[in-house]
């Protein structure tokens, strides 16, 4: 471990805070990634069953309404897509810019 942070210590000298930050971001922890790729995957099957069922109770008439319901609601949905990946970014890439600043103000 001390290793690592004498690695990461090095890095952080030698690059700008933005620059320590995206070259983080591209060796980012695959368990995080895959984290957020498994909640991206479970919105897009949610996605897909709304508008499936949503399809389906379109051809019987006293399920029409039930069946626009369930079209908002995928749309709305569809928001949380990139709502999703956003919050992934921003979030380990203030985690990188804090993890910079200690090593900065370590040395």
């Amino acid at each position: 471990m001390a290793l690592k942070q004498e690695q990461d210590l090095a890095d952080a000298n030698q690059l700008s805070r933005e620059a320590y930050i995206d070259e983080r971001m591209r060796s980012h922890n695959r368990f995080y990634k895959d984290i957020y790729n498994l909640l991206y995957t479970i919105n897009d099957f949610t996605i897909a069953t709304w508008f499936l069922v949503g399809s389906v109770f379109f051809y019987f008439e006293p399920l029409k309404v039930w069946g626009v319901t369930l079209f908002v609601l995928g749309s709305f949905q569809l928001m949380i897509k990139p709502t999703i990946r956003l919050v992934h970014e921003i979030k380990a890439r203030r985690y990188y810019g804090e993890e910079y600043d200690e090593l900065t103000n370590q040395s």
